[in-house]
C-alpha cells in the first residue's frame, strides 16, 4: 500500500517529557544546561532526517501544576532560552529545522521578530517559532506589567475565563501579524552593499509597518533584513476552538492532540473550517498530531519502562497529548492510520531522552521508510522547503513580484 510521505517533528523538553526521565540510567541531568547536550540531541534528530525539532520554553519554572508553581524537588527545574539554544546549534547542523517556543503574552513582538529573523540567518533558512500564550497569573506576576486574574483549570469554562482566553489568543494573533509585517519590512534587494558608490542600502525599500492594535502600536521597520525564508515558519499548539482559530488565521503548522482516529478526523475538520473562515483555504496549513512516545523492542518492554518511570515519580504520568507505549512498528501503524484522518504529520514528544529519541531515529524512521512513508534524504535547503511551503511574496514590494 502506498502512503503519502509523512512529516515528523520532535519536541525536545529537558531530559524528556516524563517528569522522572532525568533519573533514567541513560539520562544526562548534569548536561541539561550545556550547549553540547542540545547539540547532540538535535544532531541525532538530523541523522533521523526529522523535519524539525521544537525546543520548549516558558517564562515560569516547570511545574507539576498547570497554573502555579509547585514545591517539588524531585523533578527538573530550570532551562535555557530556546532561541539561544537554536542559535548555538544552527551552525552545527545542516538540514534540520529549528523551531523555538516563545511566550508571546509577555514578549514584545519587535524583539521576537528580530530574534527569529537572526536565527533564520544563523540557520541559513531553517528557523521557526512556536507561538505560546501565557495565561497564568503567576507568570504575569513575574513581569509585573499586566495583571491576569488567577483561575484554575476547573474554572476554564466560566464566562469570564473564556473571555480572558479569547482576548489572550486575539493578542497572540496580533503578535504574529506584527512578526510577519516586520519580516517583510525590508525588501529582498534592499541591501546594495556597493562600496564604489557608498550605498549600502536602498532606503526606499525599507518600510514602516504602522501597525496599530489594541495591545501595541509598532511603527517599524525591523533592524534585521528580511530573513532567508522570507517568513520563518510559525507554529501553534491548539486544543480547542479558540486556539484553532489562531492557527487558522496565523500559523503554517498547528499541533493538535487527538486520542484516536475519530477525534483526529473531527479536529482536522474543525481546523479546516476555521481556515475557511480566515479566508486561507487556498494556503497550506499543516495539521500535526502530538503524541508522547515510550518505545521498546517489545510492547511489554515499553510499558514496563513507563511503569518504572511512574513509580519513580510517585504517580502515573498523564499528558494533554495521547501517550503511546509500544514498538516502533506499532507506532508506525498508528501514525499511518491517523494520517488517513487528515493529519499531514506528527510531533513526537520523547518520554525519556536519549532512549526514546534514539528509538524514533533508529527504529521508527527506518520502519516508515520501509513502508514508503518517509524520506530517505533531505530534499530541501530550508524549513519551508521541507514542509512544502513556498517562499512568500513580500507584501511591501511595490510590484507584488515574487521575492
Amino acid at each position: 500500500m502506498a502512503f503519502a510521505p509523512l512529516h515528523l517533528a520532535v519536541a525536545l523538553e529537558g531530559a524528556g517529557w516524563h517528569p522522572a526521565a532525568w533519573r533514567e540510567p541513560a539520562a544526562l541531568p548534569d548536561e541539561l544546561l550545556t550547549g553540547r547536550y542540545w547539540t547532540e540531541l538535535i544532531q541525532e534528530a538530523e541523522r533521523g532526517l526529522i523535519d524539525y525539532v521544537t525546543i520548549e520554553d516558558a517564562h515560569a519554572l516547570q511545574s507539576s501544576l498547570p497554573d502555579r508553581p509547585d514545591e517539588r524537588i524531585d523533578q527538573v527545574r530550570g532551562r535555557l532560552d530556546a532561541v539561544l539554544i537554536a542559535a548555538r546549534v544552527a551552525p552545527l547542523t545542516r538540514h534540520i529545522g529549528l523551531v523555538s517556543t516563545a511566550s508571546v503574552t509577555h514578549t514584545e513582538p519587535f524583539h521576537l521578530s528580530k530574534a527569529i529573523a537572526s536565527l533564520d540567518y544563523a540557520a541559513k533558512g531553517r528557523a521557526g517559532v512556536r507561538v505560546k500564550v501565557a495565561w497564568s497569573a503567576y507568570e504575569a506576576a513575574l513581569f509585573g506589567r499586566r495583571p491576569i486574574p488567577a483561575f484554575s483549570i476547573e474554572e476554564h469554562d466560566l464566562p469570564l475565563v473564556r473571555e480572558l482566553i479569547q482576548v489572550l489568543f486575539e493578542e497572540a494573533a496580533d503578535v504574529v501579524e506584527v512578526l510577519r509585517r516586520l519580516w517583510d519590512s525590508w525588501e529582498d534587494d534592499a541591501e546594495i552593499r556597493d562600496a564604489s558608490t557608498g550605498r549600502f542600502i536602498d532606503r526606499d525599500k525599507l518600510h514602516y509597518i504602522d501597525f496599530e492594535g489594541r495591545w501595541f502600536h509598532v511603527k517599524g521597520p525591523s533592524i534585521t533584513p528580511r530573513p532567508p525564508q522570507g517568513q520563518p515558519v510559525v507554529t501553534v499548539l491548539a486544543h480547542d476552538t479558540v486556539p484553532y482559530r489562531l492557527a487558522a488565521r496565523a500559523a503554517d503548522v498547528v499541533y493538535v492532540t487527538p486520542t484516536d482516529w475519530p477525534t483526529a478526523q473531527a479536529i482536522v475538520a474543525q481546523v479546516r473550517a476555521q481556515q475557511e473562515i480566515a479566508r486561507r483555504g487556498h494556503e497550506t496549513l499543516h495539521v500535526f498530531g502530538d503524541l508522547v512516545v515510550f518505545l521498546g523492542r517489545t510492547a511489554k518492554e515499553a510499558q514496563q519502562r513507563k511503569q518504572r518511570l511512574d513509580e519513580a515519580a510517585g504517580e502515573e504520568y498523564t499528558s494533554d497529548a495521547h501517550i503511546f507505549t509500544g514498538t516502533a512498528a506499532q507506532l508506525a501503524d498508528l501514525l499511518l492510520e491517523w494520517q488517513a484522518a487528515g493529519l499531514s504529520g506528527f510531533r513526537l514528544r520523547p518520554g525519556a531522552i536519549p532512549d526514546d529519541l534514539a528509538a524514533i531515529t533508529g527504529a521508527l524512521v527506518p520502519e516508515l521508510q520501509r513502508r514508503g512513508a518517509f524520506r530517505r534524504e533531505y530534499d530541501a535547503e530550508t524549513l519551508r522547503g521541507l514542509l512544502g511551503l513556498p517562499r512568500p511574496v513580500n507584501r511591501y514590494a511595490p510590484t507584488g513580484a515574487a521575492s
